[in-house]
């Protein structure tokens, strides 16, 4: 059985987190260069996720206000993808924002993968949207009252 490890990292200390969202977002889904890099890297926490050692995916977070995070940026290599490897990515995204004094986690997912975000307490919060080309969808989860 294939492991999964995900671990918090400094942007500047992981190039491969930029070559994984090449892929994903540039290669597969044609997202311009400029709406994936948009220079707040360096200024949010970074996930990597590895699948038996090797670096499969990754995931930011970023800090809106005092009680709001929103993850960005979530990609996972094709080859890797059906290994729950986004999921992970994700539950370990909300236990780093759990730490914090956050009452609300915002996303826009892409609309095809929302319903891997309401497994894990996420809404839908108004109509399907259009971002870089690419039908996505507003959710919120609530973490503190």
């Amino acid at each position: 059985m294939s492991e999964i490890t995900i671990k918090v990292v400094d942007w500047e200390e992981y190039p491969v987190i930029e070559i994984i969202r090449r892929r994903v977002f540039q290669d597969e889904q044609k997202v311009e260069v400029e709406l994936d890099f948009d220079g707040k890297d360096k200024f949010c926490p970074q996930l990597i996720a590895y699948l038996d050692n090797a670096v499969v995916g990754t995931a930011r977070i970023r800090y809106l206000d005092h009680k709001t995070a929103k993850i960005e940026r979530l990609a996972v290599l094709s080859y890797a993808r059906g290994n729950g490897i986004g999921k992970k990515i994700m539950q370990k995204a909300l236990e780093v924002i759990a730490s914090e004094n956050i009452s609300e986690v915002t996303i826009n997912a892409q609309e095809y993968i929302k319903g891997l975000h309401q497994q894990l307490g996420f809404e839908q919060v108004g109509d399907v949207f259009q971002e870089a080309g690419i039908p996505h969808v507003k959710m919120v989860k609530r973490v503190r009252s």
